[in-house]
């Protein structure tokens, strides 16, 4: 167990330094509102999108393509959302709703959740994880814009409305460009390749940056509620439900283990870019992504103890 801590340990400490550098830069005045807004908009736009491109064009389609395991996570995925939705709209001021549906569904499988998939698993994992990032990606996205332009208040909620908004995302653009290059396995040239790592390596120091420099106790303090709340159902009822799902499904060993990894990953930092780019409470989601990353350290390691005790995997 303490290896599995210390694996854990090793993915999330580079996003708290990125975290409290963003924190001190704002104290110390060399980034401020503008530069965040401008550098978020740069992410949203620009790098993450390539970063998408680049992983999906990278991924091995042929490689642990297992159509039941990938069936079941979009399955739990959608029930997820639409249950984190049914108890956001009882619970949870209209105004906050996307926010808070976006960051109690949405995890960092591309680092963390793959990081420790190939910790545990080995090459196998790092294929398997690599295929389902691809499928997070398209998902997560999807269902992040539907929530978040039905609570926008300068949007439009009807379906043809929502679907330009899908189309229209720079980060779902990146998915979709990248699909037939990766089915055909069409190779961009050396140059080019090198010039889109070069942005996709800007992509989560930037945001987080970004997150760190948002921050403030103040903020922390009036977006506590709603941000434990969102925390503690991303950490701890939507891993439990989906993982017991997965285990009632029949899955056991590697791939019931990276299906909890996938679930039970703390909120992505791309819940922040779009929340932003949404006219969202940017606070909020990077109160959920702060306390998300927390608890994991611990909430996986117990997890993961509990599945191996079992013996299921």
């Amino acid at each position: 167990m303490l290896a599995i801590f210390l694996q854990t340990l090793a993915v999330t400490a580079p996003v708290f330094a990125m975290l409290f550098l963003g924190v001190l830069l704002k104290r110390l005045g060399q980034i401020d509102s503008a530069f965040i807004n401008t550098a978020t908009a740069l992410v949203f736009n620009v790098t993450m999108p390539v970063m998408l491109f680049l992983a999906i064009l990278h991924a091995d389609l042929n490689t642990a393509l297992q159509p039941a395991l990938i069936g079941y996570f979009v399955l739990a995925t959608l029930l997820g959302f639409l249950l984190v939705w049914g108890w956001a709209a009882w619970r949870v001021p209209r105004a906050e709703r996307g926010v808070y549906v976006q960051g109690a569904f949405r995890g960092n499988n591309g680092i963390i959740g793959l990081a420790l998939a190939a910790s545990l698993y080995g090459d196998y994992g790092l294929s398997l994880g690599g295929v389902l990032s691809g499928v997070v990606i398209l998902s997560y996205n999807s269902l992040a814009v539907i929530v978040l332009q039905f609570y926008n208040p300068a949007g439009k909620a009807d379906p043809w409305s929502l679907l330009k908004s899908i189309l229209r995302n720079p980060l779902i653009i990146g998915v979709l460009t990248a699909m037939p290059f990766a089915y055909w396995q069409v190779r961009l040239p050396d140059w080019l390749s090198t010039s889109g790592q070069y942005l996709a390596q800007l992509t989560l120091p930037l945001a987080l940056i970004c997150i760190g420099g948002t921050l403030s106790l103040a903020s922390l303090r009036a977006t506590s509620g709603l941000a434990l709340g969102a925390s503690l159902m991303k950490m701890v009822w939507l891993p439990i439900l989906a993982t017991a799902g997965a285990f009632a499904w029949g899955f056991r060993g590697a791939e019931l283990g990276i299906l909890f990894l996938y679930f039970a990953s703390p909120t992505a930092a791309a819940s922040y870019v779009m929340a932003r780019a949404a006219g969202g409470n940017a606070e909020l989601a990077a109160a959920i992504i702060v306390i998300t990353t927390l608890v994991a350290a611990v909430s996986t390691n117990i997890g993961l103890f509990v599945l191996q005790w079992g013996g299921w995997i």
